[in-house]
Order: C-alpha cells, then sequence, then structure tokens
C-alpha cells in the first residue's frame, strides 16, 4: 500500500501586547506517512535565539497540548517528537510521521524572566494530502 504524501501549510501570524518583532513559518513542506518533518520557527529579530520556545499541537475537536519546551517533551509525548534551536530559529521534528500527527500546530516563545507570558506565536497545519485518483 502506497502511502499518499502529506502537506504541511502553514500560515502565520504574531500577536502580543507591545512586540512589534514576529516569528514566521514556511509556506510549505511535502512529505510522506514514515518520514522525517521538520516545522521550523523563525523570528525577525532576537525574540527566538533569546526566549524559551514552545511547540504545541491541536487535534481538530480537541484542546491544544505541549509537545515540546524547549528540547524537553513533556510526559506522555511520543520520543519521535524533538525540539532544537539555533540562532534565531526553533525546529520541531517528527521522525517517523504517523496519521495522528495531522493537527495544527503552534510555536510560541516566551521571556524567560516573564512567568506565564507568551510574547509572540505562529501557527501552522499537518495535513495528508488526498492520493490522486488515476
Amino acid at each position: 500500500m502506497a502511502w499518499a504524501p502529506l502537506l504541511l501549510a502553514l500560515l502565520a501570524h504574531s500577536s502580543g501586547s507591545g512586540v512589534r518583532a514576529g516569528l514566521t513559518q514556511e509556506a510549505s513542506l511535502s512529505g510522506s506517512l514514515g518520514q522525517k518533518v521538520t516545522l521550523t520557527c523563525t523570528g525577525n529579530s532576537n525574540n527566538v535565539g533569546s526566549y524559551g520556545v514552545g511547540w504545541y499541537q491541536q487535534v481538530t475537536g480537541s484542546a491544544p497540548k505541549t509537545v515540546m519546551l524547549g528540547t524537553s517533551r513533556p510526559s506522555g509525548i511520543p520520543d519521535r517528537f524533538s525540539g532544537s534551536k539555533s540562532g534565531n530559529t526553533a525546529s520541531l521534528v517528527i521522525t517517523g510521521r504517523q496519521p495522528e500527527d495531522e493537527a495544527d500546530y503552534y510555536c510560541s516563545t516566551w521571556d524567560y524572566g516573564i512567568s506565564n507570558h507568551t510574547l509572540l506565536h505562529t501557527h501552522g497545519e499537518l495535513r495528508q494530502k488526498p492520493a490522486c485518483s488515476p
């Protein structure tokens, strides 16, 4: 059985009180089930390099859940999810993408000195691309 390629369509925006800098994600990525998928979140200022980064997954019809805080996975998150940060870009890597990974993904940053205060966030969708009919 051939796996249909997945389509990762990302829509970016930023929010935050008094914050002028934003976060961006790539417009689209493609791949297949079982392959590695990398979502990136890049700041246009120093808002990734100096701040904490979180990744959140929201499956349709469910509340968002945290899948990565920095490079730490919360309890219950499969080890196929990993996070990294280099310079002003953070990455969420899904190694061996599974059907249940189809969801909306959010990246956010926060200042380590401000507890529970999200400064910026961006949003992307990970969706299965329909198979082509003959």
